[in-house]
């Protein structure tokens, strides 16, 4: 069933992308589109780790410079059958960690100095957990093709509109029907959208099926739960600057959006409805439950 929903969005995101092209271009522009989709599904597919980690400075790090990462992540690939990833640490202090790689052979887990720092041992354990869980889903690969098409989109959209404006891609459909301007003005705002929320819906499902899988890796929801209400807390007070596109990636979002419009563009699901899922309440401590 997940291989078939991950199927079908990014189907879905493709063909938008292809439809696009038709808009503003015709026959041209879905061939365009077509090779701009098979282009960068190419260089997510071998490229969006190294990518994601040289974006922030993530360096790699050896068991004698981590024992205390390397000793967790060793004990549980082992207890499900995993290769031992990569090691990383991120020079930041704002508490966050994410795993990338297009399969679980090629797999790293980055952490950062912050999240070393605030976590218990417990703690740590759950979110590595989580990150080994993106791992044995095979969702890493999924949530960075559906970034680079999402952002692809985006990129055609507003190719499309200003060559509708000055002329250019000769045998749209905007000209066939007359409404260019308009017309080009609508796919601008909407087929960004469009992507987003397709990728969203990537992104979202994802983040609770690998929080029940490092729960049932580790046994001690709790510890996770605990862990995700932490790193809430202190990535709000240590905000960490990431790109929009790689933001899905981390445990927590690392980048806040406007409040109003929190729930429907965030990264990721609410942190209340995380640990709710995980212990049955929105809140380690009570404090939501008020």
């Amino acid at each position: 069933m997940n291989t078939l929903k991950t199927a079908f969005l990014l189907t879905a995101l493709t063909l938008l992308l292809v439809l696009l092209g038709d808009h503003f271009g015709g026959r041209n522009g879905m061939v365009l589109a077509f090779v701009i989709a098979a282009a960068m599904n190419f260089v997510s597919y071998f490229y969006s780790d190294k990518l994601a980690l040289s974006m922030y400075r993530a360096q790699p790090v050896t068991r004698e410079q981590l024992p205390r990462v390397y000793q967790v992540v060793e004990r549980m690939t082992q207890r499900i059958g995993l290769p031992m990833p990569k090691i990383y640490v991120i020079p930041s202090d704002s508490p966050n960690a994410f795993a990338t790689g297009r399969n679980p052979q090629h797999a790293s887990v980055a952490v950062t100095n912050g999240i070393l720092n605030l976590l218990s041992d417990d703690e740590l354990e759950g979110v590595l957990a989580h990150e080994l869980g993106h791992v044995k889903n095979r969702d890493i690969l999924t949530s960075s093709i559906a970034a680079t098409l999402a952002g692809a989109v985006t990129m055609l959209a507003r190719m499309g509109y200003w060559a509708s404006l000055f002329g250019g891609y000769g045998g749209g459909r905007d000209r066939e029907r007359g409404g260019g301007g308009m017309g080009a003005l609508f796919m601008l705002i909407l087929a960004p959208i469009a992507a987003m929320l397709i990728q969203l819906a990537v992104s979202r499902s994802r983040e609770y099926e690998a929080d029940a899988t490092g729960a049932q890796i580790t046994g001690n929801p709790y510890a996770l739960a605990s862990a995700l209400e932490k790193l809430e807390a202190y990535s709000k007070r240590l905000p960490m600057a990431a790109s929009p596109s790689t933001a899905h990636l981390f445990i927590v979002a690392p980048v806040i959006s406007a409040r109003d419009l929190t729930s429907l563009f965030s990264t990721h699901p609410p942190i209340p409805k995380r640990i709710e899922r995980l212990i049955g309440r929105p809140s380690v401590y009570g404090v939501q439950d008020r």
